[in-house]
């Protein structure tokens, strides 16, 4: 095995048959990691690169079998609640839970072990299928990132990359050859909005968006839609401009908030901040997706 193969990634689930993230039946890899704070984040389980502890509370049956922690984190009364501040994330409640109400969010493997994985399902694929890398942000962990795109090339796996676009640029030259497609996120194209809610300055988003067109990749652009935040017609136009003016653009995806990921933050001990305020109607949502695809 080469040593390219034996870097590890930091893994938070590798999910089979998805259908919405590339072309063709898809193997996801989510990594764990991002630059960015989004306040409508639908995976906040993969914004930070450590590992973390999953506590789904439903699941639990009082057992009592986590009270294997050396750290007496978990405490029982009413309710069984976890004292995060005493949890290291050693996992060894997780390994001994009968219900997995309890599971540890990020994991390391090997990059030849997620083209094993993603080997398995080769037979879906079929002309357009392959594997996704997302996230978090897949260029979080840049080497590992090229090794297993790499790695997916040689074995002949279509690859695609799912990017906020938040990375040192000097790795496009080695990634999108390796890449059949970038799906691009444009979170907001006013500067102090984008700002405000991901906690980053879009500049540099941009630019690896025109970088990344320059050297060739195919991209798709993929724009959370936020009502009440991005919901405009002048945000919709703009999206629409760069996208013409890229030379390599398939088109515009519109992505909806919705508010499940609130809840997903409470089995990682936040609050729960899911806002259904947030959540477009169907007509918002058919005209943003006509103007950003320059059809209205």
């Amino acid at each position: 095995m080469n040593a390219a193969a034996d870097i590890e990634l930091t893994v938070t689930e590798i999910q089979r048959f998805c259908m919405h993230d590339g072309p063709g039946v898809r193997t996801t890899v989510f990594l764990k990691g991002c630059p960015l704070r989004c306040a409508w984040c639908h995976n906040p389980e993969t914004q930070s690169a450590d590992r973390q502890l999953l506590f789904y509370g439903k699941k639990c049956i009082g057992c009592g079998a986590c009270s294997v922690c050396p750290n007496g984190a978990h405490v029982f009364g009413e309710n069984h609640l976890i004292d995060r501040e005493k949890c290291t994330v050693c996992g060894r409640c997780a390994a001994v839970c009968p219900a997995s109400a309890l599971q540890i969010s990020g994991y390391r493997m090997s990059v030849s072990r997620i083209a094993d994985e993603a080997e398995k399902d080769r037979a879906f694929y079929g002309k357009d299928g392959g594997v996704t890398v997302s996230g978090g942000e897949p260029f979080f962990q840049p080497r590992g990132l090229i090794a297993l795109l790499r790695e997916c090339r040689k074995r002949g796996l279509g690859t695609a990359v799912d990017t906020c676009g938040y990375f040192d640029p000097s790795y496009l030259p080695d990634a999108v050859p390796l890449t059949d497609l970038f799906l691009f996120d444009i979170k907001d194209t006013d500067p102090d909005r984008h700002k405000k809610y991901t906690g980053a300055d879009p500049g540099l988003i941009t630019k690896n968006l025109y970088a990344a067109d320059r050297l060739g990749a195919r991209i798709r652009l993929r724009c959370i839609l936020v009502n009440g935040v991005n919901t405009d017609e002048a945000h919709y136009a703009r999206v629409a401009e760069i996208a013409a003016s890229l030379h390599n653009c398939d088109g515009v995806d519109v992505l909806p908030y919705h508010a499940y990921a609130g809840t997903k933050a409470t089995f990682l001990g936040l609050p729960d901040n899911g806002r259904k305020e947030w959540i477009p109607d169907d007509d918002t949502v058919e005209r943003a997706r006509l103007v950003m695809n320059g059809k209205a």
